[in-house]
């Protein structure tokens, strides 16, 4: 008999695994860790929210179940978002569902669409819940090197030309996690041309809608003409108001392609927790100066994240949207691996990154690092890494004896 279950076997281990486990084991020890590994926002959920979520939560029937594709005051406050923010229109009925955060519609949305063997057209460097949503559906990832957006549109033809079956579905991510890249409509535009061309679905993650910086705020996928036919959006508020533990998220657009979601999650869930579901709706429809508010210590925090690390050797390319910066390898360590590299970083300066090879193959070289640090921090860690970097020959050196002994 096997000893792992099917599904179970087409998952690798979670590459970032090793990593959190010398973490665990350095701070039992007592060693001060600045974690830049998860993009886990550290400041507090706007106040007017978390009030609105006590007041709902006091009602003798917010216990009760809910509906598993969120109640419609919720669906009506994401069509009304959409409305605002892009000028799309939404039916709240057909083409808005509310998820248990962006994670769970994505996963879901996946099991709703693949059949076994679907071939999906995928990015890499992705976050992988992109890949292994479809993955556990039983469909086959095509990925598409995609470094730099114009990379990745370049590679989807060809993909599709080289793929058998066809490819079923496009999957796209801007602002992306883990390259923290931005696109403009007219990449939009183009990417639902070849969809079209192709008999794709497109799949649209913008969990960092609102996370932006130097450009105008990223559009919609959903704003170019005809996109609702084919295509729908993964969005979140985990980012956008500081609520990543409340786990809301949404899907909206095509109406097939929603409805084939809230099918499948009718059988798994009953939704959120109503008073979550409501004050999910307060946030969307009520002030939204938090919004800038929290931009704006996201974009402290990358300015002083960029500064910082050049000063001590290290260049990060200033990131234009999302809660990350992308960078390659100090030039010292440009030779290892990104895992031995964030393992040695970690160990060496007490400064936590995410490996580039956790997000696909062609992460190898980079790693991701997390806004999630406050400016003193980020200095802090800053200093560790020039020192890091000027002891680079020493740490080299006691790796390669660490290998050669083993």
């Amino acid at each position: 008999m096997t000893t792992e279950f099917h599904r179970i076997r087409r998952l690798p281990p979670y590459v970032f695994e090793e990593v959190n486990r010398i973490k665990a084991k350095l701070r039992a020890e007592g060693t001060d860790i600045i974690d830049f590994g998860m993009g886990n926002p550290d400041m507090p959920t706007p106040k007017h929210i978390v009030d609105k979520l006590i007041e709902t939560a006091r009602d003798p029937k917010a216990g009760r179940y809910s509906a598993s594709k969120g109640v419609i005051g919720l669906r009506r406050a994401m069509a009304g978002y959409y409305e605002r923010r892009y000028g799309v229109q939404l039916n709240p009925d057909t083409e808005v569902v509310a998820t248990l955060g962006s994670k769970e519609g994505f996963a879901n949305l996946a099991n709703a669409l693949t059949a076994p063997g679907d071939v999906i057209i995928c990015p890499n460097p992705a976050y992988p819940i992109h890949a292994f949503g479809f993955i556990m559906a039983g469909g086959v990832i095509r990925h598409v090197p995609a470094l730099s957006p114009e990379e990745y549109l370049a590679g989807i033809s060809r993909a599709v030309k080289h793929s058998a079956p066809p490819p079923s579905i496009l999957i796209l991510s801007y602002p992306s996690n883990p390259t923290a890249q931005w696109v403009d409509l007219d990449f939009y535009r183009d990417a639902v041309r070849l969809a079209k061309q192709h008999d794709l679905l497109i799949i649209s993650d913008v969990a960092y809608s609102e996370i932006y910086f130097d450009n105008n705020p990223p559009p919609s996928i959903l704003q170019v003409e005809g996109a609702k036919d084919l295509a729908v959006e993964v969005n979140s508020l985990s980012k956008t108001y500081a609520m990543a533990g409340w786990r809301v998220g949404m899907v909206v657009g095509n109406a097939r392609m929603c409805a084939a979601l809230a099918r499948v999650k009718s059988y798994l869930d009953y939704g959120a927790f109503l008073p979550i579901q409501v004050a999910a709706a307060a946030a969307l429809n009520g002030p939204q100066d938090c919004v800038e508010e929290i931009r704006g210590i996201y974009k402290s925090r990358r300015d002083t994240l960029v500064s910082s690390m050049k000063r001590a050797g290290w260049d990060i390319p200033a990131p234009p949207a999302s809660m990350f910066a992308w960078a390659k390898l100090p030039e010292p360590y440009k030779h290892v691996s990104s895992m031995q590299f964030s393992r040695m970083l970690i160990e060496e300066a007490g400064v936590a990154v995410a490996p580039g090879s956790g997000f696909g193959e062609y992460g190898e070289g980079y790693v991701r690092i997390g806004l999630v640090e406050n400016e003193h921090r980020i200095r802090q860690a800053a200093r560790n890494v020039k020192k890091f970097l000027a002891d680079s020959d020493r740490i080299l050196a006691k790796a390669h004896n660490a290998v050669a002994a083993q």
